[in-house]
C-alpha cells in the first residue's frame, strides 16, 4: 500500500512532469544535432613544428618571455649614446620596456647623461647589465660639460692659481734665499714643508749644507737634488755673551749643553773654541763638528 502511494501523482503533477520531460528531450536532440555538424581538425607533426610568425618573433622577442623581453642570447652589443638612443636601440641592448620608458621620462624632464656613471642611476639596472653596457656608452660632444672645451694650456694657467707650477729637473733653488712661494715650486714640496724649511732656517741662522734638510721630520728626500747653496752667510752665536735661554734656542744646543757652556764661563772664563768643551759628555766630536760653523767667541 505504501509503495503504491509513493508513485501516485495527481493529474496536475503528471502534466507538469510530461512537459518537463519533453523539453529535456528536445534540448538533448538539439545539442546532439549541432555538435555532430562541427568539423574537427587533427594536428599533424608538421603543424606542431611550424608556428605562425607573431609580432614578438618578427621583432626578435620571445612570446614566452614576460613583457616581450629579448633573451640573453638575443641582446646585442653596440656603442650607443643614452642621450639620443631611440627605443628600438635600447630594447636591442637588452633593456626592459619600462626601463626604456624611464629613460624617455628622464630626458623629457631635461635630464642629461654627462658621463657613463650617470647611466648607472637608471632604475632597475643591475650591476651585471651596467658592467656590460659601460664600455659601450658614448656621450656626444653636445652633452659634455662646457668646462671640457677649455684648452689644456688655459686649464694649466688657471690651475696654477691653486697649484704652483713645479721646476724642471735641471733647475735649482737657493736654499738660503728662497721664500715659501719659490720653495713650493720644488717637486715634493708643498705649503707645509715650505714653512718648515723657513722656520728651521731661521732657527739655525742659515743652512750650511743641503743635507741639513734631512733633519726636518719626514722631509721628502727626493727633493734634495733641487736645492743648492751659494755665498753662504750664517748667523753665528757668541758663546761667551748669550744667556742660557738664548743659547738653547738653537736647534743644535739643548738645555744641558747650554748649562755646560754657562758653567764653563763661570768657572774657567771665556771659551776660546769648542775644543774647550770636548771633555764634557754632551759635546762629543760629531756634535762639535756640527755646531762649529754656527759659533763665535768674543773676548
Amino acid at each position: 500500500m505504501l509503495l503504491k502511494e509513493l508513485f501516485y501523482f495527481r493529474k496536475s503533477d503528471r502534466s507538469v512532469l510530461i512537459v518537463l520531460g519533453m523539453a529535456a528531450l528536445v534540448a538533448i536532440l538539439l545539442i546532439l544535432g549541432f555538435g555532430g555538424g562541427m568539423n574537427t581538425t587533427t594536428l599533424t607533426p608538421e603543424d606542431n613544428i611550424r608556428q605562425p610568425e607573431t609580432p614578438f618573433r618578427q621583432r626578435g622577442y620571445s612570446a614566452q618571455e614576460p613583457y616581450g623581453l629579448p633573451s640573453a642570447q638575443q641582446a646585442e652589443r653596440f656603442p650607443f649614446d643614452p642621450n639620443t638612443a631611440d627605443s628600438t636601440q635600447l630594447l636591442r641592448l637588452g633593456l626592459r620596456p619600462w626601463q626604456v620608458r624611464n629613460i624617455y621620462k628622464y630626458r623629457a624632464r631635461g635630464g642629461v647623461y654627462r658621463q657613463p656613471s650617470d647611466f648607472a642611476r637608471l632604475y632597475g639596472l643591475t650591476r651585471k647589465q651596467y658592467r656590460e653596457l659601460e664600455p659601450l656608452i658614448r656621450i656626444g660632444d653636445d652633452y659634455l660639460p662646457a668646462a671640457s672645451l677649455v684648452s689644456e694650456r688655459t686649464a694649466t694657467v688657471r690651475d696654477t692659481l691653486r697649484y704652483t707650477a713645479k721646476i724642471g729637473p735641471t733647475e735649482h733653488v737657493d736654499l738660503n734665499l728662497a721664500d715659501t712661494m719659490l720653495l713650493k715650486r720644488v717637486p715634493g714640496i708643498g705649503s707645509y714643508f715650505a714653512r718648515s724649511i723657513i722656520r728651521y732656517r731661521d732657527r739655525l741662522g742659515g743652512f750650511n749644507s743641503v743635507e741639513q734638510l734631512r733633519e726636518i721630520e719626514d722631509f721628502p728626500i727626493a727633493a734634495l737634488p733641487y736645492f743648492t747653496l751659494s755665498n753662504v752667510q750664517l748667523r753665528k752665536l757668541d758663546l761667551n755673551r748669550l744667556t742660557l735661554n738664548q743659547l738653547r734656542q738653537h736647534p743644535y744646543i739643548n738645555f744641558y749643553m747650554a748649562r755646560d757652556i754657562i758653567d764653563y764661563r763661570r768657572l774657567k772664563g771665556p771659551l776660546r773654541s769648542l775644543n774647550d768643551l770636548r771633555l764634557l759628555r754632551d759635546f762629543p766630536p760629531d756634535v762639535i763638528r756640527r755646531l762649529e760653523p754656527y759659533v763665535t767667541f768674543s773676548e
